[in-house]
């Protein structure tokens, strides 16, 4: 599972029947530099399948792979990256709260 931070969305023309209904982000996933502030730590822009209702500026975990379907078995989706959660707060180690 990775932290990401929401940037844009996705419109789609046509989808499979199984995923209608949920939104497509276009998420950037963040190391602790990122988190921490710092414009370093920010990989490359991949899309998630969202239910939950994040928006741009949203921290998300994020499911990716096998693991992104599992949540909908026994009826598997077509996904390799689903968001999990929303984040109101990340606790690093030292204590410092990020949101």
């Amino acid at each position: 599972m990775i932290i990401g931070e929401v940037i844009g969305s996705v419109t789609l023309s046509r989808c499979h029947p199984s995923i209608q209904g949920g939104s497509w982000r276009v998420v950037v996933p963040l190391d602790l530099p990122a988190l921490q502030g710092s414009d370093s730590g920010r990989g490359e822009p991949f899309v998630v399948f969202d239910e939950i209702g994040s928006g741009n500026g949203s921290l998300i975990a994020v499911s990716e792979g096998a693991e992104a379907a599992a949540p909908f078995q026994p009826n598997p989706k077509p996904l390799d990256a689903y968001c999990t959660a929303l984040l109101d707060v990340v606790d690093i180690k030292d204590g410092t709260d990020f949101s």
